[in-house]
C-alpha cells in the first residue's frame, strides 16, 4: 500500500502537468518491479491528439517492451481508465490497474475485473479535487474528453 501510494502521488504530479500547460488533468505511470519505466499525461489539448490519455502517454513513454514485462507491471492512474485504455490495458496483459478516483468518472474498471485485471480504488482526495477544479473552468473540454 506504501508503494502504491507512492506511485499514485507521482501519477498525480503528472496530472498537475496536464493542468498546469492548459490540458486535463489526468496523469499515469507505468511500474515494473517497484520502478516507473513510462510516465505520462493526458496530451489530447497540447498535442492535438485523439488518442493520448494520460495512460496512453505513460505506455508511449516506456518504450516498446516485451509481453513479459506487461505481465509484471502495474499501471497508476489518477482516473479511472476509459474503454480505450481500458482495452489497451487487456490488450498488454497488465495485471493490475491502481485508480486514484472514480467519482468523476466511472471507466471500464467491471470490464477490467471481468477480464481478470486486479482493479484498486484508493480515493485520492488531491485527484478528485483537481478534477473537479478542472471541470468547473473548462467543462467544454472535459465533454470532449469524454466524448460527449
Amino acid at each position: 500500500m506504501e508503494n502504491d501510494i507512492q506511485f499514485l502521488q507521482a501519477a498525480f504530479a503528472e496530472a498537475q502537468k496536464g493542468y498546469d500547460e492548459g490540458g486535463i488533468p489526468i496523469g499515469s505511470v507505468l511500474v515494473h518491479k517497484g520502478k516507473i519505466i513510462g510516465s505520462g499525461h493526458n496530451k489530447r489539448v497540447q498535442e492535438g491528439s485523439v488518442i493520448l490519455h494520460g495512460e496512453m502517454d505513460a505506455l508511449q513513454n516506456a518504450g516498446r517492451q516485451p509481453a513479459s514485462v506487461y505481465k509484471e507491471c502495474v499501471i497508476y492512474t489518477t482516473l479511472s481508465p476509459c474503454p480505450m485504455c481500458s482495452g489497451t490495458i487487456l490488450l498488454y496483459g497488465i495485471p493490475r490497474v491502481v485508480v486514484a478516483e472514480n467519482k468523476t468518472f466511472m471507466g471500464d474498471e467491471e470490464h477490467l475485473r471481468s477480464r481478470g485485471v486486479e482493479v484498486d480504488v484508493l480515493d485520492h482526495a488531491g485527484c478528485y479535487e483537481l478534477m473537479q477544479k478542472f471541470i468547473k473552468e473548462k467543462p467544454e473540454l472535459w465533454n470532449e474528453d469524454i466524448g460527449v
